[in-house]
């Protein structure tokens, strides 16, 4: 959400923002946001005026009183009753107006960075670097689902009936490993300086609306019936929802986090061949990144998040590719955003692998995340993050570039802890 003295003293440049979006049915909302606006701020004045009128009135009665001029001060006292209803209704109409000025404010996206690429959609998305070499090896890799079950390491059937499609059961050594990931994932992290969290799995309203858009919170959410509660789609969602309605030294700041979770999201829509199987579901787990930082230091952070990303695959000797995604295929939240993506040898392509944003401070104007200077004053603070790792999905990017022509499947070196020794998988 954008700030509304902003969007006053800068329509035209909401507008153009909207318009890079492709998302021009909005532009309209910029004009209401104005003309509410203006109707607050008339409402405000005349309600000062009137209770100022209020307390020269009520002296004016009294006088009136003492001199016996009861008629006259009964004719004073309808008009202070008839400013008091006045009143009342200004109250209502700002509040009313307030009420359509944050329906639009939560939908008008937020102002992208200059250097995001103009595009419609993640087809016009735009490739920034490679790290390590994509290798096809001579020998034929099998879907991950058939490599799995070769080692008895998943049931989709089982899990199919007792959850339905979306969900699978993992075990023995691929069980293991994707336990083993994810505690790498961990331990790489606190490495690098960030604090270990377990958060809530459950949020509710307040911080869901504070977090996301409300198209990406009808796609993903799982609501608990009866309930203000939501299954999390991402640890991203409380981390971030831990700072709510709160003001933080600007000294105490940065504040940076890994924190692990189970995600549930609901994945609407038909999904083709390749996003079968671990792919995309309604359940798995995750290792995420979130900072909360100062203005000027987003930047920095943003690009230290997604290279944590890329050096993780990279010890892990899988072929990674950054992505710059386009203004079209931003949330509204962001000011800008990139996927990490991982090479299938299988497909003889990247796919996506994890996401890093930078959201200004969009998320913190929503949850009231406030940073005070030495001096006092106050602003919003800004908030960035990234997964690290999200173990169903990097399975098949493992699986598949650690893949021996014998059917096995190497363990490299930085996780052979984690596996009790394993070197390989057979």
């Amino acid at each position: 959400m954008i700030d509304i003295k902003f969007l006053r003293e800068n329509p035209d440049i909401v507008k153009e923002n909207i318009k890079k979006k492709f998302q021009d049915q909005k532009l309209v909302m910029v004009d209401e946001v104005i003309d509410f606006d203006q109707k607050i701020r008339a409402a405000k004045g005349e309600g000062d005026s009137l209770r100022a009128a209020r307390n020269t009135l009520s002296k004016q009665i009294g006088g009136l009183m003492k001199e016996g001029k009861k008629e006259e001060a009964e004719a004073v006292k309808a008009q202070v009753k008839a400013n008091a209803d006045r009143l009342a209704e200004l109250e209502e109409e700002e509040k009313r107006c307030a009420e359509e000025i944050e329906k639009r404010m939560l939908l008008i996206p937020n102002i992208i960075d200059d250097s995001v690429p103009i595009g419609k959609d993640d087809t016009q998305n735009v490739e920034i670097e490679r790290f390590g070499e994509p290798v096809v090896p001579d020998f034929e890799i099998p879907y991950h689902t058939e490599i799995m079950a070769k080692f008895d390491g998943i049931d989709l059937d089982a899990a199919g009936r007792v959850a339905g499609n979306g969900f699978y059961y993992l075990m023995g050594d691929i069980a293991r490993l994707h336990s083993a990931v994810i505690s790498y994932a961990r331990d790489f992290m606190i490495d690098r300086g960030f604090t270990y969290c377990v958060p809530p799995f459950m949020i509710r309203s307040a911080v869901v609306t504070g977090v996301m858009s409300f198209e990406e919170m009808d796609a993903m959410m799982y609501k608990i019936e009866g309930e203000d509660l939501y299954l999390i789609g991402t640890s991203e969602h409380s981390m971030i929802g831990k700072f709510i309605d709160t003001i933080h030294e600007e000294a105490a700041l940065p504040y940076t986090y890994t924190s692990y979770s189970p995600c549930f999201r609901k994945e609407k829509g038909a999904h083709g061949i390749e996003e079968r199987g671990v792919y995309r579901i309604h359940q798995f787990e995750k290792q995420e990144m979130i900072v909360v930082c100062r203005p000027e230091e987003a930047f920095d952070w943003y690009n230290k998040l997604w290279r944590n990303t890329v050096d993780l695959f990279r010890s892990l000797d899988i072929p990674v590719r950054t992505l710059e995604c386009c203004s079209g295929d931003l949330a509204d939240l962001k000011v800008k955003s990139c996927d990490v993506e991982a090479w299938s040898p299988r497909q003889k392509k990247y796919f996506e692998v994890g996401s890093c944003s930078n959201l200004g401070d969009a998320q913190a104007r929503r949850l009231k995340i406030r940073v005070r200077r030495e001096d006092g004053s106050k602003y919003f603070a800004t908030t960035l993050n990234n997964t690290v790792v999200a173990p169903p999905r990097m399975l098949i990017a493992f699986l598949e570039n650690n893949l021996q022509e014998d059917g096995s499947v190497r363990i490299p070196e930085v996780l052979r802890p984690y596996m009790g020794g394993m070197e390989r998988i057979g």
